[in-house]
């Protein structure tokens, strides 16, 4: 999806929202490139209770570093003959 976003359409930026009490979206978020921009207070009410949304994103120049990692990462020499991936996203991403 990112990269439609970034190379097709050419847009500036791409956002991730969640809920910000929502640990494992953050998480994924972040290992897939993703930088925390903040958190929107009170944005919405849900089953009777405020929820705190938080924001990040990725901007056109972080994209062709990000998108060469994610490249990397999902490549086929990446993977062992049981299918295994060799390197983690966040090694890839220490070594780009």
């Amino acid at each position: 999806m990112a990269r439609h976003v970034f190379d097709d359409l050419g847009y500036r930026h791409y956002e991730w929202k969640c809920d910000d009490k929502n640990a494992a979206s953050m998480r994924a978020a972040k290992r897939f490139g993703f930088t925390y921009e903040g958190t929107f207070r009170n944005d919405s009410v849900q089953k009777c209770c405020n929820r705190d949304i938080a924001w990040l994103s990725i901007t056109d120049t972080e994209w062709p570093s990000i998108s060469a990692a994610l490249d990397a990462w999902l490549a086929p020499q990446n993977f062992d003959a049981d299918g295994t991936q060799i390197r983690t996203l966040a090694e890839v991403r220490a070594y780009s």
